[in-house]
């Protein structure tokens, strides 16, 4: 179960407070579109759930752990073994392959280089880009770049996914196939090889596409 409890963040000591101290439990299995206007903190709230910011107040809560003021090292792990990321540009190294950005969090995470690689290219298959594995970012579509950084996301299998308008620069097909494949993850679909198939995850969306927001299971507007 992911949770936030009382949650608020500052970027700077006196600057004005997000959330105004959010409570919400987010549903295993579900789709969750989080909402709202610019500047309500939508992306923010992604890289608080993700630790990769620390909460002014309140606190993150990871299958009954208090993770956000946990020890850096253990925020760590926690990032590498149980949350996956998709950004809204794919955030993919030019200067590798596919495949290679592909596996980078599951080496991160300590996985061998033939296992890691093994399940890189299965989810590239079911993602239907395993014939760009071997290319470039460049040599790719936006669409297809797109569902490869999906692929990035679930390759440790994690239990939490969150999504920074994924949709964003995608035409509404490459769109659907992105969006279809985070409600496959989160209803627990086979992923591929990895530990823990059928599990549902919890997949979190910041979103400002009305198409996502329609498709989602759950809103959370802040």
């Amino acid at each position: 179960m992911l949770a936030v409890q009382d949650l608020g963040f500052a970027y700077r000591r006196g600057a004005e407070e997000l959330f105004n101290g959010l409570s919400h439990e987010f549903t295993p299995g579900a789709v969750t579109a989080v909402t709202g206007p610019s500047g309500r903190g939508k992306s923010t709230l992604l890289y608080v759930l993700g630790l990769m910011l620390t909460p002014s107040r309140g606190r993150v809560i990871l299958g009954g752990d208090a993770v956000s003021s946990a020890p850096d090292a253990v925020r760590a792990r926690v990032r590498a073994h149980r949350i996956g990321f998709v950004f809204q540009d794919s955030a993919l190294d030019p200067t590798r392959t596919v495949l290679d950005s592909v596996v980078e969090p599951a080496l991160y995470a300590g996985w061998g280089l033939g296992r890691a690689r093994d399940r890189g290219r299965d989810l590239l298959e079911q993602m239907g880009v395993g014939a760009r594995a071997d290319h470039r970012p460049g040599e790719i579509s936006g669409g297809q770049a797109q569902r490869v950084a999906v692929c990035r996301a679930l390759v440790t299998d994690p239990v939490v996914i969150l999504a920074d308008e994924p949709t964003g620069n995608l035409d509404r097909d490459n769109a659907a196939g992105v969006l279809a494949a985070l409600s496959a993850a989160a209803a627990g679909a086979d992923t591929g090889a990895g530990e823990g198939d059928g599990i549902p995850r919890t997949v979190l969306i910041a979103t400002h596409d009305p198409f996502v927001i329609e498709h989602a299971d759950e809103v959370l507007s802040l």
